[in-house]
């Protein structure tokens, strides 16, 4: 029999994969071309802030290099404004325009109709708190094994 750490960490990767499925489906349904799922949710965690691409990289736990070309890709297509820091030339700092704020609303809108469907899916809060917790002693392990490998 195999151990449930196994069936745990194909579960939590293939969930991701749904979630930007679900996504894609809400951008293909409202006709949005011009930026793809995974960008839909860069944009949505920038949310209103003005920072730093590796700011947001760390923030967002994105692949770096994966973070720079998706960053790029909103600039050109217009969902986001970039800015040298005037004390750090080599520093960019972005932030969303009105194009990425309207996207930001209305997937934060989507995500609130989503919160109202959870009671018909039998996914009550205190479950919702208790997947939370367990995600983030997931979370709290991997890092340590991060760490111990690197000699941290």
């Amino acid at each position: 029999m195999s151990h449930p750490y196994y069936e745990a960490i194909l579960l939590i990767e293939r969930l991701h994969r749904h979630f930007l499925e679900v996504v894609k489906v809400d951008l293909d349904n409202r006709g949005v071309q011009d930026i793809n799922n995974v960008q839909a949710l860069i944009l949505y965690n920038l949310g209103e802030d003005e920072i730093t691409v590796g700011e947001l990289t760390a923030r967002g736990y994105y692949l770096g290099s994966n973070v720079s070309y998706n960053v790029k890709k909103m600039f050109e297509a217009d969902y986001l404004v970039q800015e040298r820091s005037p004390h750090d030339r080599r520093s960019v700092r972005v932030k969303l325009s009105e194009k990425g704020l309207a996207l930001h609303k209305h997937l934060q809108s989507y995500f609130e109709k989503q919160i109202e469907m959870l009671p018909s899916a039998n996914l009550p809060n205190e479950e919702i708190a208790t997947i939370i917790d367990s995600l983030r002693k997931f979370e709290r392990f991997w890092t340590s094994i991060i760490n111990y490998n690197r000699g941290v």
